[in-house]
């Protein structure tokens, strides 16, 4: 996926650098096809990492109730108290 990002990123700085040596070519064009090339990837790049994104979250919620239990973490038992 990073080199396809790279690849994608790359071809498009292309574009944008051809449309701004280009004889008609400006410098709000070249910036409109840099930043209408980019939006395809970022929208991609966004759905691929939605499922690395719940998978972390699942795990963020397990880790904070190991046993499901629902009650607050400690001790099972509590440290008996001796007098001097």
């Amino acid at each position: 996926m990073l080199t396809v990002s790279i690849a994608w990123v790359f071809v498009v700085g292309l574009f944008a650098i051809a449309h701004v040596s280009a004889p008609g070519g400006t410098v709000l064009g070249a910036l409109l096809t840099l930043l209408l090339g980019l939006a395809p990837l970022a929208v991609v790049i966004y759905i691929a990492l939605m499922a690395s994104r719940r998978r972390r979250a699942r795990l963020a919620r397990s880790a904070v109730d190991p046993d499901g239990g629902g009650h607050a973490a400690g001790d099972a038992i509590a440290p008996e108290r001796e007098e001097p």
